[in-house]
Parts: structure tokens; C-alpha cells; sequence
């Protein structure tokens, strides 16, 4: 393998860390390489004929977009087999096949984005678990250790050895670490002995922010507010009372059902509280919607990503930007959109098109998109972990420009509640829960933003 990119600092730094180590982890925050810094790892593995092909699983919707990252550091990618995580818990057929591949010969195996295999009982993390006893090499890529506690940690480093944390089932680190709710099953109040993880995990891990080894332009962050229609708050108000009224604590998706209600109506739709919850549109042309109204009239002159959560948003959005800067101005990129076309759709917005229409869940990950510098933040979900990773698909490496983020949001509504929970990188459920228990007459002040 002939790398043509010289590695950064921080890049040499971690490549240095991990080179005479079988196992390792590269927790490098979002846009400082971590892909660079892997392939050289398995370069020097190569030339040193301790594996002759690397098995990469990484996050389906990224695996294309990770294929043309890697060309753009070497040519030779050939015995670099990728598959997605999640289809290794889909196709019973892939598993088997994948069993075999690491079966014959010396395999480097890469987990990217391990979060994704975090939870020590799903599926994926099983078959991945037993992927990874035949490969003699195992690395393991992420922004960050953990997404929501130390207890993300088991499954991740079982996958490169037990004996790393030196416990032989979840049920015994468990036991050492974890202090479970007495009132809701499975929720962990607190995590214990975090010392002693960091301290088994620390000779393995290699870990960087972004702002300790890359100077990059600022970001600036700039909220919008809306109002909604008479129509609007009214329809508001019933869905939340209705909702509301079915929620049941020990019950999370009676919950998520009462946001995702509430946040269909401030993006302009009517809904039916029948379960599964439906949707159809408040007004007869998107323009109509005061949502997208306010949108038209941040727009820069410039290429700008604007983020949604839904598809419905999307579909609005491309036909009021169609109608008002033509056909060719807008990309797509959600889950519609066949794996083999958002390639395209993405060129179409490096080479033309000033507006890329993205959803988080496929474009948060793997797409490098420096070449723009604005987003606008149509809809926002109420994870922080891929918000701040689709910002940074923009600020990062090769970004010369300052990062503008806009959020629409609506005034007094549940929009004040999620930006408010997503700075503060608090789980809305969890917050949500806790004011359920402390006094059910709030909520409905709480659901508006108000504190």
C-alpha cells in the first residue's frame, strides 16, 4: 500500500501509540482523521506481513463515502474488504460469510463508529463479538469513549478482549460498575469505579479532541425564531393534551410518540392521535407554511446543508426550492435515495447545486463536506451525539472558512425544549422523566420550553 498523504501530528502521535499493540482504540473526535490514522496502522501491518486483509464495518450509509475518503490517501484499497454494521445482524447469509472470511488468512479487524456496538445483548454486537475471535488484529474507531455512560464501554472493548477489563460476562462488570433504578428496569443511575476502566483502557486508547490538535475556523451559531399560525397553536395544544394524557413513565415510546406529535405539528402537519400516529399537511403549498417561510428568509447566497428529520420536510422543502431557484439547485440526501445515487447527488452539490437537503441518520456520518461552510438546521432530533457529528461534517480538516449553523425554531414550543436539552447534551427523555416525577403540572410549560 502506497499512502500519498502525510500524516498530522496528533495522527503520528496516535500511529506511534498503538503500532506495537495487537488491539487498540482511536477515539478521535469527529474530522481529525481517524481514517488516515487507521490506514497507516494497517500499512505497517502489511509491510510487516502480520495480516495480508482488513475487515472494515462501518455504519451503512457511510460505506461508499468511506471508500472515496480512502482514495484520496492511496490507491491501493484492494484488500480492504467494508460492510455495514447493521447488515451483519440482518443477513443471516453475510454473517456466515463473514465467519468464513476471517477464518482463512491473517485479518485486521476495523469496528467504525463503535458506538454502534455498544449494547452488549443486540445482535450485531453477538456476531461481531465472534467475528472478532479469528482476527489476530482489532481496532476500534469513535469521536468519543462513550455516547451516554462508562457502561458503553463493555461491549466495545469485549470485541478487542475480555481480558482488557477482565470481566467474562456484562452480568460481572455489572456488578462492579453499574447502579441500576429500583423503579425503572434496566436504567443505570450511576456508574461506579470509573478509575479502574480508565485505567485498563488508557495503555489501548488513544484520544484527541478536535480542538487540542487542529486550529480551525470558529463556528457561530445563530438561532431563529418563527411564529406558528392561529390554526397551528391550536392544533398544538390538542395533540399535546391528548398525547400527554397517554404517557406513561415506564413506557418510552408513549413519549417519543408525544415529541415526534408535537414536532410534526410545528413543521406543518395535522395529526391523528389513532396508533401509529399519522400525519398529513396543515396547508395546500408548502410555501404556506410559515416553517418553511422562515427558512426562505435565511437562506445565504452561498452553498448551505439544511438538515430534517423528516421526510415530509424534505419533500416541501426541494418543491419550494425548485419553484423559486429551479431544478437544479437542490440535492438529496436521505433515505430514499439509493446508496449508489447519493455519490451523485452529493457531486451535484460540490459541482452546482447550492442546496444539499440531508437527513442526519445518512448524512451525519462519513461525508466530508468542507467545501461548504453554512447548514441550517431545519428540524433537530433530540440526539446530541449526531448533531454534533453532522456539524462536523463541515469543520473539520481541509475547512478554511468560519462554520455558520442556523436552527429554526419555533417560539414557545417544543423546538425551545429540544435546543435547550441539545446545548446543555442532556437525553430529553431522561429530562423528561425526571419532570414527570417531580410534578405532572409543569409538563405541559415544560413541553413549550419554559423552565
Amino acid at each position: 500500500m502506497i499512502l500519498k498523504t502525510e500524516l498530522f501530528p496528533h495522527q503520528m502521535e496516535a500511529h506511534e501509540k498503538l503500532r506495537h499493540i495487537k488491539i487498540g482504540a482511536l477515539y478521535m473526535e469527529q474530522g481529525t482523521g481517524k481514517t488516515r490514522t487507521a490506514l497507516e496502522l494497517i500499512n505497517l501491518r502489511l509491510n510487516a506481513g502480520k495480516i495480508d486483509k482488513v475487515l472494515w464495518l462501518c455504519p451503512c450509509n457511510v460505506k461508499e463515502d468511506l471508500k472515496f475518503n480512502m482514495l484520496d490517501h492511496t490507491d491501493d484499497i484492494d484488500m480492504i474488504y467494508i460492510f455495514g454494521i447493521e447488515s451483519v445482524s440482518q443477513s443471516d447469509r453475510l454473517y456466515l460469510k463473514l465467519l468464513d472470511f476471517v477464518s482463512c488468512g491473517k485479518v485486521f479487524l476495523i469496528v467504525d463508529e463503535s458506538n454502534l456496538v455498544k449494547n452488549h445483548f443486540a445482535k450485531r454486537t453477538n456476531r461481531i463479538q465472534t467475528i472478532a475471535q479469528s482476527c489476530p488484529y482489532r481496532l476500534i474507531l469513535n469521536g468519543t469513549p462513550i455516547s451516554k455512560n462508562e457502561a458503553d464501554l463493555f461491549a466495545q472493548w469485549y470485541i478487542l478482549d475480555k481480558r482488557i477489563l477482565g470481566y467474562n460476562s456484562f452480568w460481572s462488570f455489572a456488578a462492579n460498575h453499574l447502579e441500576y433504578d429500583e423503579n425503572i428496569p434496566g436504567k443505570v443511575n450511576r456508574v461506579l469505579n470509573i478509575n479502574y476502566l480508565t485505567r485498563k483502557i488508557a495503555p489501548y486508547s488513544y484520544i484527541i479532541k478536535k480542538d487540542e490538535c487542529l486550529k480551525l475556523p470558529d463556528k457561530h451559531y445563530d438561532t431563529y425564531h418563527y411564529n406558528l399560525t392561529c390554526e397551528q397553536r391550536e392544533h398544538y395544544e390538542y395533540i399535546k393534551d391528548i398525547l400527554l394524557d397517554n404517557v406513561n413513565e415506564f413506557d418510552s415510546t408513549t413519549i417519543y410518540r408525544l415529541f415526534t406529535g408535537l414536532q410534526q405539528v410545528v413543521s406543518g402537519r395535522k395529526i391523528n392521535c389513532i396508533y401509529p400516529l399519522k400525519s398529513a399537511p396543515m396547508f395546500d403549498c408548502p410555501i404556506s407554511n410559515p416553517r418553511i417561510e422562515a427558512l426562505l428568509n435565511i437562506l445565504p447566497d452561498d452553498r448551505v446543508i439544511i438538515w430534517c428529520k423528516f421526510k415530509h420536510e424534505i419533500s416541501d422543502i426541494s418543491e419550494a426550492l425548485k419553484n423559486k431557484y429551479g431544478n437544479g439547485s437542490v440535492a438529496l440526501f436521505y433515505g430514499d435515495i439509493k446508496q449508489r445515487d447519493r455519490r451523485n447527488e452529493i457531486e451535484k452539490f460540490k459541482n452546482g447545486a447550492q442546496f444539499l437537503l440531508a437527513n442526519k441518520v445518512c448524512g451525519g456520518y462519513g461525508l466530508n463536506l468542507q467545501f461548504c461552510y453554512n447548514s441550517i438546521y431545519y428540524s433537530n432530533d433530540f440526539n446530541w451525539a449526531t448533531r454534533a457529528q453532522s456539524e462536523d461534517r463541515m469543520h473539520r480538516i481541509g475547512q478554511t472558512h468560519d462554520v455558520n449553523i442556523a436552527d429554526l425554531c419555533a417560539r414557545s414550543k417544543i423546538d425551545e425544549r429540544i435546543l435547550s436539552n441539545l446545548w446543555k447534551k442532556e437525553n430529553l427523555s431522561d429530562s423528561f422523566k425526571k419532570e414527570l416525577k417531580n410534578n405532572r403540572e409543569r409538563l405541559s410549560d415544560w413541553l413549550d420550553g419554559k423552565d
